[in-house]
């Protein structure tokens, strides 16, 4: 037996067997072989009943856990490098458990997350992928992911979780491609250099969120004191503020961000005033304390509210820093929000050129 195998044969091996014959599951596992990298040294199945926790205790770098159709319950930690798990799409559900939490995973339980992936700053676990499975309910984040290098979220669906639906921090060169979050407490997608603190900027060295579908939470994304990251092709709707690019006095400044192709409509929910921020409703894009940004081609409609930070793409001063400056707002479509499509309420220098839109702060910015 290899010495990543479980002895109560949790996990199963891509070899022919009477017993997965007799279920139908040697078809399904080289149906999902096919879609597994080359790189792969194991691939293992999960069914209904079985602990996914125990099969990512034993696994070896560069494996893959394919985790059947059925509810799953209790959180994952997951600290081995290269690890893809995988679900069978929304069909694959983790949900909390209600009793205490023991083993590997105790941490992340007790922290109220769904998914942890854990390495540090200076020691970021690689390449772990989480890919085609549902993170419903937990009281705090769905997916959390903290000290990652090249860390992939595909077609996750992250749903009714307390805080963020998937959030990261100290994390670098991520991928978050085409998941839905939904009615979430706090952020669909939330990326900070760290969640609880504050210091300059980091590099995400090209973290890339494309094709994501954020609806009903408290805000769509969120991007925070981070540079050198892209949102492109997200569908943000249903929520009290849409994109939140957050800076501080802090240094380096947040910025270097790319916003574009995104369709922001409609985020007039209603979110009480915290003590961090005033009431949030209808809010498109908001830039606060943010340089050399580019906001470009985004479809940014029907937004609309009384909140200090309401409109379409809003620039406001930093309620913790300098103003934000050196931002380039072009080409895009802004229509049917108020109080205006395009506002600026900072005291920066920003270039706002070739947009359409009809109303602007101040007058003659269309």
């Amino acid at each position: 037996m290899p010495a990543h195998e479980s002895p109560h044969q949790t996990i199963r091996q891509l070899r022919p067997s009477p017993a997965l014959a007799a279920a139908g599951a040697t078809a399904l596992l080289l149906a999902l072989a096919a879609a597994t990298p080359a790189h792969a040294t194991g691939l293992h199945l999960v069914r209904p009943g079985e602990s996914i926790q125990q099969a990512i205790d034993h696994a070896a770098p560069g494996d893959t856990i394919v985790v059947a159709p059925g509810t799953y319950r209790g959180s994952l930690r997951i600290s081995v490098p290269g690890l893809t798990l995988r679900g069978m799409g929304p069909q694959t559900v983790i949900t909390r458990q209600d009793d205490a939490a023991t083993g590997s995973a105790a941490d992340c339980a007790m922290a109220g997350n769904g998914i942890c992936v854990t390495g540090t700053a200076d020691h970021p676990i690689p390449d772990v992928t989480i890919e085609s499975l549902a993170v419903l309910g937990f009281s705090h984040n769905g997916i959390w992911a903290s000290g990652t290098d090249r860390l992939t979220v595909h077609q996750v669906l992250a749903e009714r979780n307390g805080q963020e639906g998937i959030g990261q921090e100290m994390s670098v060169r991520s991928r978050l491609t085409d998941n839905t979050a939904r009615q979430n407490g706090e952020a669909g997608i939330f990326l900070a250099n760290v969640a609880y603190g504050k210091g300059g900027a980091t590099d995400t060295r090209g973290t890339l969120i494309a094709g994501n579908r954020l609806t009903d939470n408290r805000m769509g994304m969120v991007v925070r004191r981070l540079r050198g990251l892209t949102a492109e092709g997200n569908t943000i709707s249903g929520n009290c503020a849409g994109v939140f690019l957050v800076g501080d006095n802090g240094r380096p400044r947040t910025g270097d961000l790319d916003v574009r192709s995104n369709q922001v409509t409609g985020n007039n929910r209603y979110c009480p005033a915290t003590d961090k921020l005033p009431f949030l409703q209808g809010i498109g894009i908001v830039l606060t304390g943010v340089e050399q940004t580019r906001v470009t081609h985004n479809l940014v409609t029907g937004n609309i509210g009384s909140a200090p930070m309401s409109g379409g793409i809003v620039l406001f001063k930093s309620f913790n820093g300098g103003p934000s400056t050196d931002n380039t707002i072009s080409d895009n479509l802004a229509t049917g929000n108020a109080p205006a499509d395009l506002a600026d309420r900072d005291t920066g220098t920003n270039t706002f050129t070739r947009n359409q839109c009809r109303t602007a702060e101040p007058a003659g910015g269309c």
